[in-house]
């Protein structure tokens, strides 16, 4: 647990009332200036791939704010979109091809105490025939790397290899290499660093992007025609490696959402147009539970996707709960004109020794027939997908049952919370880089996993490289079991049986042979040790 006390909250919304912009010294050379405070929320920049290849360049850059906030942003400066841009979103086709060129330009730092309880003296050290370029090297707090959030592609070297992979600063720039699998469902995805150890710096501090797979609308058409907004919810901590870390802003597309200390951000909408919102949740520890309140009635929205993947059939819905790392995808419709009208989130327990996550006003929507957003509109319905990657999971035989488990061990004033994630029988610990696979399967394996919970305070597992099918969660099956790849593991209260979710592992896909990793995406819990490797070996 990091527990952030509401006195510290308090000091942060009256600190904010001074602040105004978050970047009062941004020098150009460093990162792009965000927005104020109460501007119209516009959706971020957007490189698209061009006859079937996208390539960009990302710069990786931090520097300290006047407030004490360390700010880390991916610096983009390219000839698609002329200008200095910040973690702009990356949009391909299926079977486009990706290729970013990553430059480390964060200074040369040591660890600081927490990071080197974290990461210790960790070296990564490639594995034999891996290209010498994914060098490894030590894990400092100025080492990067790159995940692609949710894309089922390989976990090796210049693709989605978060293990061995590490760009220090003063490397050449890196070059990821990427095909979007024909097959790969068409949503939103996103892309993050991930460094074990300091994954947590670097996502708070604001590096990460949206990554969308295009051709919602073909299987999809309720979207079809709609304007589509992009909205990235970040998240950053003041001190986030001290024991008690400081207040938490939160973000909507870099704007500051911190009412009533600040103006809310604002969209604006034409009176009950119809929109296709995409929303990530890019924090590194808010648990969302997002509504639209009209005159404080909450809203009915028709959720389309989650996490990347289509619903197979829609459902109206009045909440969306949004675990750190979700992404939902939803049709709304604009208030009446001039209505009272908020995009906002609920206060989350995450348990009793778990986080606060307040309630928050996200953004004020206010009508007009002028929006100044310049939202793109999503294609007319044409064409069709073939099979979707996936498909027919829940009616596939189970070769393999697994349970492992969340759970926790108090540090007390001597030292940090240990965070451990066990395969059942095997005995925890926290998390090293030289730790051997704590589960081992092979390509054409299905497996069904429960993950208890054991910690008094939320998790939510993820994996890396596929999917996985949610079907039960406290042992009672869901009506409408959904794909995702991160899930909400409900906290456990001290007494009575754990909590637990029951989800169907998909390995069937040849694409994602090797070694990759499963942890907690409450990002400081994963860089506290909550993470463990999978060896899906290749088919006999």
């Amino acid at each position: 647990m990091r527990k952030i006390s509401q006195s510290l909250i308090a000091i942060l919304l009256c600190g904010l009332a001074l602040a105004g912009s978050a970047l009062a010294q941004n020098p150009s050379k460093l990162c792009p200036k965000r927005p104020l405070p109460g501007t119209v929320v516009s959706n971020p920049p957007n490189l698209t791939s061009q006859n079937g290849v996208l390539e960009a360049t990302l710069v990786l850059r931090k520097f300290l704010d006047s407030r004490g906030y360390e700010e880390y942003c991916y610096d983009y400066a390219g000839t698609q979109l002329p200008g200095f841009f910040e973690a702009p979103t990356l949009s391909l086709n299926p079977g486009d091809q990706l290729i970013l060129n990553l430059k480390n330009d964060l200074p040369k730092e040591t660890e600081n105490e927490m990071g080197k309880e974290m990461a210790g003296d960790m070296e990564v050290i490639p594995p034999p025939g891996e290209s010498p370029d994914c060098h490894g090297g030590k894990i400092t707090i100025s080492s990067t790397n790159v995940h692609f959030h949710g894309l089922n592609v390989p976990p090796t070297c210049h693709q989605d290899d978060v293990i061995n992979t590490l760009i220090q600063p003063g490397d050449p720039p890196f070059q990821f290499r990427i095909t979007i699998p024909p097959n790969d469902p068409p949503g939103l995805y996103w892309y993050h660093p991930h460094p074990h150890g300091y994954t947590t710096n670097q996502v708070n501090g604001g590096a990460a992007g949206a990554l969308i797979i295009e051709g919602m609308e073909k299987v999809r058409p309720e979207v079809s025609g709609l304007k589509e907004r992009v909205l990235v919810i970040r998240e950053q901590v003041l001190n986030p490696n001290a024991w008690i870390p400081g207040p938490y802003e939160m973000s909507i597309n870099f704007q500051l959402a911190v009412t009533p200390a600040a103006k809310p951000p604002v969209i604006e909408i034409k009176p009950h147009e119809k929109q296709f919102w995409r929303v990530a949740n890019a924090s590194t520890q808010l648990f969302l539970a997002l509504q639209l309140q009209y005159s404080t009635v909450p809203q009915k929205m028709l959720l389309i996707a989650v996490d990347g993947v289509p619903l197979k059939t829609p459902e109206y819905v009045t909440t969306i709960p949004m675990a750190p790392a979700a992404r939902a995808e939803f049709v709304m419709e604009g208030p009446d004109a001039g209505q009272d009208a908020q995009f906002d989130t609920l206060a989350v327990n995450t348990g009793p020794v778990g986080n606060p996550n307040v309630a928050q006003v996200i953004a004020d929507i206010t009508t007009t027939d002028n929006p100044q957003d310049n939202l793109p509109t999503m294609p007319a319905v044409a064409g069709t997908t073939g099979p979707q990657r996936f498909a027919n999971l829940l009616e596939q035989p189970v070769t393999t049952e697994r349970k492992l488990y969340f759970s926790e061990t108090a540090g007390g004033t001597n030292g940090p919370t240990k965070y451990m994630i066990t395969v059942d029988g095997q005995k925890p610990h926290v998390y090293e880089g030289s730790d051997p696979p704590a589960i081992t399967t092979q390509i054409g394996a299905v497996e069904d996993w429960t993950i208890e919970n054991r910690a008094q305070e939320e998790h939510a597992f993820h994996i890396h490289q596929i999917h996985f099918l949610v079907m039960e969660i406290n042992g009672k099956p869901l009506a409408n079991p959904y794909l995702s790849d991160t899930v909400e593991v409900p906290y456990w209260s001290g007494s009575g049986p754990f909590p637990s979710v029951k989800v169907r592992m998909d390995f069937r896909d040849p694409n994602i042979a090797g070694t990759f990793v499963y942890h907690c995406h409450v990002l400081d819990h994963e860089d506290g040790g909550m993470m463990a490797k999978i060896e899906v070996d290749p088919a006999n």
